[in-house]
């Protein structure tokens, strides 16, 4: 099977893809990778190699959601139609909506990673402002959504939010996220400490629930995502944020190994969000054994369901009480954190996300047959 992806370089989509990517090559499948956003440096692209089956288009094509991304969109869409007439992919897995109403006949699923007016009305409880751009935006999704044969989700929530958002018009599916267990270390000798990742103004994250109060324990906020690569020398841009008798220390963004070794020494991890359509960073504390303290909300509450501690919807207040109970409780920590390992290895490694997409990818396969 010949495979079409498209991703970008600026989020965590980023490694959602090379999860998927290696996974289907790995498989036997042949891929043709096209990204947008910036072209990527090499320490982004260094999985790429020795995947014989793959073959990578990167392009600095601006996003919808960028600001004038409108105007770089239809000549991203000729590009992609271009690389397609040339490659002649069976499918088409397309990791931007925007893109689902690509005009070939290819058939296609389009994952819905998160978009402006799902997070406007999960963080703000309304739309954003109605402007000329926000129509093209929205026009724009939903016929990429309608033209899909099918539109991959991560949780129920998030297909709950997409109908809220755009209509009732498309097919939906749920494949939950993936991550590769040999990234991460669940068995190195813990600290009493918490982690969270997300920038300090980014409402949606609110990793700033953290700072309104001390919890008797170091915490580390970094803010930042996606990784970087390793620098020349090293460079210390550690900040303190004072909450009182307690110091919390603020991370700019880290490489690769840098988080690994947060992970696997926290014994926390706060997930603080209020919007999460995929939720991998929790994923990948999970697999390094930390115990899950999540905002409870229904897409957290579907994903981890008993593995996990919830603190009231958005309150600090309520975040601080269930640290503290497990900075008290040690054996109470460990117990959630070998919770939260075991449910990211039953149900969000890489391995289990390629055979659910390889399953659905044949399904919509010969569906066409079919109908033909």
């Amino acid at each position: 099977m010949r495979i079409l992806v498209t991703t970008d370089t600026f989020s965590g989509v980023w490694t959602y893809t090379r999860e998927l990517v290696s996974g289907l090559v790995t498989q036997g499948a042949r891929v043709v990778l096209v990204s947008f956003g910036e072209i990527p440096l090499p320490h982004q692209t260094g999985w790429m190699q020795g995947l014989h089956g793959l073959e990578y288009h990167p392009t600095a094509f601006r996003l919808d959601w960028m600001q004038e991304g409108e105007q770089d969109f239809h000549a991203a869409q000729d590009y992609l139609c271009s690389i397609i007439h040339d490659s002649r992919p069976d499918l088409l897995h397309l990791n931007q909506l925007s893109f689902g109403a690509l005009p070939v006949e290819t058939p296609r699923v389009v994952i819905a990673h998160g978009d402006i007016i799902t997070w406007w009305l999960t963080v703000h409880g309304r739309e954003p402002a109605s402007s000329a751009w926000l129509d093209w935006y929205r026009e724009t999704i939903i016929r990429g959504l309608e033209r899909a044969e099918s539109v991959v989700t991560t949780s129920r929530w998030m297909e709950e939010m997409l109908r809220v958002a755009y209509g009732d018009g498309f097919e939906t599916c749920v494949v939950a996220p993936g991550r590769n267990p040999i990234y991460f270390n669940p068995f190195v000798t813990k600290e009493e400490s918490v982690l969270a990742i997300g920038r300090l103004w980014d409402t949606g994250k609110q990793v700033a629930l953290l700072t309104q109060h001390s919890h008797g324990m170091p915490v580390c906020i970094v803010g930042a995502d996606h990784p970087i690569p390793p620098p020349p020398v090293p460079i210390r841009a550690d900040v303190k944020v004072s909450t009182g008798e307690h110091e919390i220390s603020v991370k700019g963004a880290q490489t690769e190994s840098q988080l690994r070794t947060l992970y696997s020494k926290s014994t926390i991890f706060a997930a603080t969000s209020r919007y999460e359509p995929v939720g991998m960073t929790s994923i990948e504390a999970a697999f390094s054994r930390c115990a899950l303290v999540a905002n409870d909300t229904p897409v957290y509450r579907e994903l981890w369901g008993d593995a996990a501690l919830y603190f009231e919807r958005n309150d600090a207040d309520s975040l601080t009480e269930i640290l503290g109970q497990l900075h008290k409780d040690r054996e109470m920590a460990r117990l959630y954190g070998t919770r939260a390992y075991n449910r990211a290895r039953e149900r969000f490694s890489a391995r289990r996300m390629v055979d659910d997409y390889l399953r659905l990818y044949r399904q919509l396969r010969f569906s066409r047959v079919a109908v033909a």
